[in-house]
């Protein structure tokens, strides 16, 4: 059961790979498609938060085909992701974006992917494997990072990428402020459903990651928000079943200086008139010069968060039985 704590730990070595990784020759552009599920897609997420203020333009696809009308018109370059290299929407959607002319990259550790890879010539980068998808973060996200800053000409993405993982590695040090809060917010968390807020793309991108890590680690109910518009509805959702939810649900805020200015003073409010009925275990702030560092500072924190749950709970947070039980469900259809 310790396997996912090696895992967790293995990000700042696997962000130093992408750092340093050959990145193949692709056409330049400025817009990207990034198809991705699961564990593999959450890097086209974090990538578009990356890039947010920045004339990129990233759209993720989570899914079967077709893509977007739009695609036709501004014609991206279509990012396809995925770790094993059979995950069948991701499959899909590269041949019917390689059917509509579109320029076609890859990121995986082999399988059916890299075999189109290679028949067509698409540039690739091939990451190591052994792990399970969502621990595989610091090398999907990382190439994703370095392709599109290739393609750009924004940015190689290098130094950034080295930054964060030496807060990684200072986060997952057992002893460490990142290690005590963790185990801090895990406590107040235990036996409830997990709430995530972000105040914006990148703190909203770490809480999507928050709540995937939390369902596959700890198998737990778990969901995400964004101010300012979950304001603007999930606020008053607290209200009904408070002798509920003041029992059984814990809310964790993200919070990063590239958020909205406004959104503090949000996050101040919202928080006085909810916390009767839904505990409100910790605001997280990110930290970090640059803002990879500062995404991946607030994720590899959930991260162990998550495996903390497990632990707790004496639950193993590798094996994800029902997904595999899904999948073969879905074989067995086909047949």
């Amino acid at each position: 059961m310790t396997d996912m704590l090696e895992m967790i730990r293995s990000l700042g070595s696997q962000l130093r790979w992408a750092a340093d990784v050959e990145i193949p020759d692709v056409a330049p552009n400025l817009d990207f498609v990034v198809a991705g599920m699961g564990g593999s897609g959450i890097g086209g997420d974090f990538a578009e938060a990356i890039f947010h203020d920045t004339p990129v333009g990233i759209y993720g696809h989570k899914g079967y085909p077709p893509l977007p009308g739009w695609v036709e018109r501004v014609r991206p370059t279509l990012l396809g992701v995925s770790y094993s290299g059979n995950t069948e929407e991701t499959l899909g959607v590269v041949d019917h974006a390689h059917s509509g002319g579109l320029d076609v990259v890859s990121v995986t550790t082999g399988g059916a992917l890299r075999s189109r890879s290679h028949d067509n010539g698409w540039p690739t980068i091939e990451v190591p494997g052994g792990l399970q998808p969502r621990a595989a973060l610091g090398y999907l996200f990382g190439s994703v990072l370095r392709l599109i800053g290739e393609a750009s000409g924004i940015s190689d993405f290098r130094r950034d990428l080295h930054e964060a993982a030496n807060l990684a590695d200072e986060v997952t040090a057992e002893g460490s402020e990142g290690w005590a809060r963790a185990e801090r917010i895990a406590e107040q968390l235990a036996g409830r459903v997990v709430v995530v807020y972000g105040g914006g793309a990148l703190s909203g991108a770490a809480a999507q990651r928050w709540k995937t890590q939390i369902n596959e680690n700890a198998k737990v109910p778990a969901w995400w928000s964004v101010l300012p518009e979950l304001d603007h509805n999930e606020i008053v959702g607290w209200e009904t079943l408070s002798g509920v939810t003041s029992e059984n649900v814990g809310i964790v805020g993200l919070v990063d200086e590239g958020d909205h200015e406004r959104v503090f003073d949000r996050y101040r409010h919202t928080r006085r008139l909810t916390e009767e009925a839904v505990p409100w275990v910790d605001i997280v702030d990110s930290t970090g010069s640059s803002a990879v560092a500062r995404l991946i500072g607030l994720t590899v924190l959930g991260d162990l968060v998550s495996w903390m749950l497990a632990m707790n709970a004496g639950v193993d947070p590798v094996p994800v039985g029902t997904i595999e039980e899904l999948k073969e469900l879905l074989v067995e259809e086909d047949r």
